[in-house]
C-alpha cells in the first residue's frame, strides 16, 4: 500500500510517521524492521516530457480540426 507522510525534525533527524492505515494493513509492531522507499510526489506537471519529441505540423493540425 503506498501513502504519504510529511518528514518532521527531531534532533539532527528527519523522522516520517507510518499512517495507521498502513500500519494495520501490513500488521506492523514496534521495534520491527521496514524497507523504506523514499519516492517524491509529482506536484506539477513541468518537465514530465522532457526529451519528448516536438508535434508535426500535421499532428499539430490534426488537433485543430478536432
Amino acid at each position: 500500500m503506498d501513502g504519504l507522510a510529511r518528514t518532521r525534525k527531531v534532533g539532527g533527524s528527519l523522522v516520517v510517521t507510518i499512517p495507521k492505515e498502513i500500519v494495520k494493513e501490513e500488521g506492523l509492531r514496534e521495534g520491527e524492521l521496514v524497507r523504506i522507499d523514499v519516492k517524491r510526489p509529482v506536484t506539477s506537471g513541468f518537465g514530465i516530457f522532457k526529451g519528448a519529441k516536438p508535434f508535426s505540423q500535421k499532428e499539430e493540425m490534426k488537433w485543430h480540426d478536432v
